[in-house]
């Protein structure tokens, strides 16, 4: 209560909610994320590489600007009380469910193409032309990697609970790493794949559910290095570490959709 009362004081409010400026970044942020997919539709069809890197580095200067806003509320101004964190913790959970709807839809379309083939492909899944990556070489590599990273991101929220910033930053420097050695494997399988982007449905399907999930990954790997940033920074404590949380749970989805990709597209589905 005197935490909330100090904000309201403080911020000359008599409530404890925080009542955010106006911000820049969610019309920059469409216009960002606009830029990269259609980069990545025209990259995908063998043009707009340079579409594609501009909107990547859009996006990442709108993170960028962002995240310096919502840490100068947190840490400078103090905005986020008990309640306005209850707010942010819904939020996430909210934004992780859309999350699961979004790929959800993915997967509608895979099983949809895969338990009835349409005469098209010659009613057989995968389609003859198609040379399937084998599940158990380069995917369970990845698989491994994605699940050791939860559990270092798990060791991380442990030592951030314990007060042990050294241990938290080791933790979580891990995490960072794997991710983006995650991503690097899925770049190298990209590449040495039999199939392109345009070559039927399987493709399509295959492409689409996994190439959202290593942008996912993208994000989290980015998100995880600002909280390892934070964490060096002294910003967490036992008591309020919310913005470690989110990434933790964001990260820990990103697992959980992997391991359904993992065993209907890259398993079954071969």
């Amino acid at each position: 209560m005197a935490e909330t009362n100090a904000h309201a004081t403080g911020g000359g409010h008599s409530h404890p909610y925080h009542l955010v400026d106006p911000s820049p970044w969610p019309l920059l942020g469409a216009f960002s994320g606009g830029l990269l997919a259609v980069g990545a539709i025209l990259f995908m069809h063998g043009s707009g590489w340079l579409l594609l890197a501009l909107g990547f580095v859009a996006v990442l200067a709108v993170m960028a600007g962002w995240w310096r806003d919502v840490l100068k509320e947190a840490v400078r101004q103090k905005a986020h009380t008990p309640v306005v964190k209850l707010g942010l913790r819904y939020g996430m959970a909210l934004f992780i469910a859309s999350e699961v709807m979004f790929f959800a839809a993915f997967f509608w379309a895979f099983f949809d193409a895969s338990l009835f083939p349409k005469e098209a492909i010659g009613g057989v899944w995968p389609p003859e032309n198609i040379e399937t990556f084998n599940a158990f070489h380069l995917p369970l590599m990845m698989t491994l990697i994605l699940l050791l990273s939860g559990t270092t991101v798990t060791w991380a929220h442990h030592a951030i609970i314990e007060g042990d910033r050294r241990t938290a930053s080791v933790a979580l420097g891990l995490t960072v790493l794997l991710g983006v050695l995650f991503s690097g494997f899925q770049i190298y399988e990209y590449t040495h794949a039999h199939f392109g982007f345009t070559d039927g449905i399987y493709p399509s399907t295959f492409f689409m559910a996994t190439g959202f999930h290593g942008f996912h990954v993208v994000i989290g790997t980015i998100f995880l290095a600002v909280c390892w940033w934070r964490t060096a920074a002294g910003h967490f404590t036992p008591q309020s570490h919310f913005g470690f949380e989110a990434a933790a749970w964001y990260w820990h989805f990103v697992d959980v959709v992997w391991l359904f990709l993992f065993v209907s597209i890259y398993w079954w589905g071969a």
